[in-house]
C-alpha cells in the first residue's frame, strides 16, 4: 500500500508539472499574434507561415535520428490546413470573429477525444467547457453575422481540435521527437502551395520574428505537447490552452499598447476560472488508497500504474 501511495504521489507530481509546462506553452503562443502584427505589413501571411515551418523543420531535423513519417505527415497536414484556413479566413472576416471562432476548438476537443480515445468529460470539465465558450465570446467582444471567412476559421478550429487529440494519441505509441520533422515539412508544404506570387523578401526584423516563431511557438511548443499532453489528457489540455488568448491580450497591451474593454476583462476572468477548473479536476479522482484491499497486490499496483500513466 505504501508503494502504491508513493507511486500515486509521483504521478500527481508529474501531472502538476505537465499542467505548468502546457500553461507555459500558452504563454509562448500568446506572444505570436502581437509580434507578427509588427512585421506582417508587406509580407504575405502564407509566405510567412511557409518560412516559419520550413525553418522549424530544419531545426527539428537535428534533434533525433529517428523520424516517424506516418505520424508526422498526418499531424503536419492537419496543422498546415489549420494555419492556412486561419490565415485565409482572417483576411475575409474581422479579427475578433476570427479569434473567437478559431478558439471554439476548445469545446470541439471533447468530441474528437471521445471518438478517438473514448475519453469522457469528467468533473469540473463539465463546467469548464461551457464557461470557456462564454469567456471567449466576451473576450472577442461579441460576433455579428457569418461569412466565408468565418467558415474557414471554423475549419481551422476543427483542425486544431483534431491536432490536439491526435498528439495525445500518437505520443503514447511513438517518441515525441520522431514526429516533429515531417510534421513541419507537411505544414510548410501546405502553406507554400498558396504562397506563390507572394513577396518572399523578408527584412531583418521579419527574419528575427520568423526565427523566433520557428524555434519557440513551433518546435519547443510542439515538443512539450508531445511529451506532456498524454499525462493529463486532451480535454484537460484544451482547457489549459485557454491561457493563449489571455496571454495574447497581455502581450498586445505590453507590445502594441492595445487596451481591453470592461467586457473583455470579464472574459479574461472567466477564462482564468476555466483554466483553474481544468487544473483541479484530476486531483479529485479516487485515491489509490481507497481501492479494495482484497485485490491481489501485484494486480492492484499494475492496474493503477497503467491507469495513471495514460
Amino acid at each position: 500500500m505504501i508503494g502504491i501511495k508513493k507511486r500515486n504521489e509521483r504521478v500527481s507530481g508529474g501531472k502538476a508539472k505537465a499542467v505548468m509546462l502546457l500553461l507555459a506553452v500558452t504563454l509562448i503562443w500568446g506572444t505570436t499574434f502581437p509580434v507578427q502584427k509588427l512585421v506582417l505589413t508587406d509580407i504575405s501571411p502564407f509566405v510567412f507561415n511557409s518560412v516559419r515551418f520550413w525553418l522549424a523543420a530544419f531545426f527539428s531535423f537535428f534533434m533525433t535520428k529517428k523520424h516517424s513519417l506516418k505520424y508526422g505527415l498526418i499531424l503536419g497536414l492537419i496543422m498546415g490546413i489549420a494555419y492556412l484556413t486561419q490565415t485565409w479566413g482572417i483576411t475575409i472576416t474581422t479579427a475578433s470573429k476570427s479569434g473567437f471562432i478559431t478558439s471554439i476548438y476548445i469545446v470541439i476537443v471533447p468530441l474528437f477525444s471521445y471518438i478517438v480515445e473514448k475519453e469522457r468529460v469528467t468533473g469540473y470539465q463539465k463546467i469548464g467547457f461551457p464557461l470557456s465558450l462564454l469567456g471567449l465570446y466576451l473576450l472577442a467582444g461579441g460576433i455579428d453575422g457569418f461569412n466565408l471567412g468565418d467558415f474557414l476559421n471554423l475549419i481551422c478550429a476543427l483542425c486544431f481540435a483534431l491536432h490536439i487529440v491526435l498528439i495525445t494519441k500518437f505520443s503514447k505509441s511513438a517518441d515525441g521527437k520522431s514526429m516533429i520533422f515531417y510534421q513541419f515539412i507537411a505544414a510548410a508544404a501546405v502553406n507554400t502551395l498558396f504562397s506563390f506570387g507572394g513577396n518572399w523578401n523578408l527584412g531583418i526584423s521579419a527574419w528575427g520574428v520568423v526565427i523566433y516563431l520557428a524555434i519557440f511557438p513551433s518546435v519547443l511548443a510542439v515538443l512539450i505537447q508531445l511529451k506532456y499532453q498524454k499525462k493529463v489528457g486532451s480535454n484537460t489540455s484544451s482547457l489549459i490552452f485557454l491561457g493563449e488568448p489571455v496571454f495574447s491580450m497581455l502581450f498586445a497591451f505590453l507590445i502594441l499598447s492595445e487596451r481591453l474593454t470592461a467586457e473583455q476583462f470579464i472574459g479574461v476572468g472567466v477564462l482564468l476560472a476555466s483554466i483553474l477548473l481544468a487544473s483541479v479536476d484530476k486531483k479529485n479522482r479516487k485515491s489509490p488508497d481507497k481501492i479494495d484491499t482484497c485485490q491481489k497486490a501485484p494486480r492492484t499496483s499494475l492496474s493503477f500504474e497503467e491507469k495513471d500513466t495514460e
